[in-house]
């Protein structure tokens, strides 16, 4: 049965917000010569297409984001506080919020990193461990 609109019914809409975003479009942000990235964030996630060239090192750090890195192209060694994991294409990772971990790219990678919440350090600018 449809909803008789001439009636004193009172309906509520939701309004949702959505954005919609083209990759190609978002400007890469150069942290090193080796590190370059591409951001999008919401209200409480972050995604990141980061690009590694070979022999790029992320130093050991930590942050309260859980993050998940999903390797889209070349291969990534992880290294966490009980064990070393190699990611390559396809691969995910889960790494739990405060969890140490360092890396370095084996080859030229790009990976997709997604942060919840998101890297207030990335966006101010304020990841010096990055950017050494």
């Amino acid at each position: 049965m449809e909803p008789d609109l001439n009636s004193e019914t009172v309906f509520q809409f939701c309004v949702i917000q959505m954005s919609h975003y083209n990759w190609s479009k978002i400007p890469e942000e150069k942290v090193t010569d080796k590190l370059s990235r591409k951001l999008i964030t919401g209200k409480k996630v972050m995604l990141a297409q980061v690009f590694l060239k070979k022999g790029c090192i992320v130093p050991p750090h930590s942050h309260e984001s859980e993050q998940m890195t999903y390797i889209l192209k070349g291969s990534l060694r992880l290294r966490l506080p009980d064990k070393e994991v190699t990611l390559n294409e396809g691969e995910v990772l889960h790494i739990p919020s405060s969890v140490e971990h360092s890396a370095v790219a084996l080859e030229e990678t790009l990976d997709l990193d997604v942060f919840s919440p998101i890297r207030e350090d990335w966006l101010s600018g304020k990841d010096d461990y990055l950017r050494k």
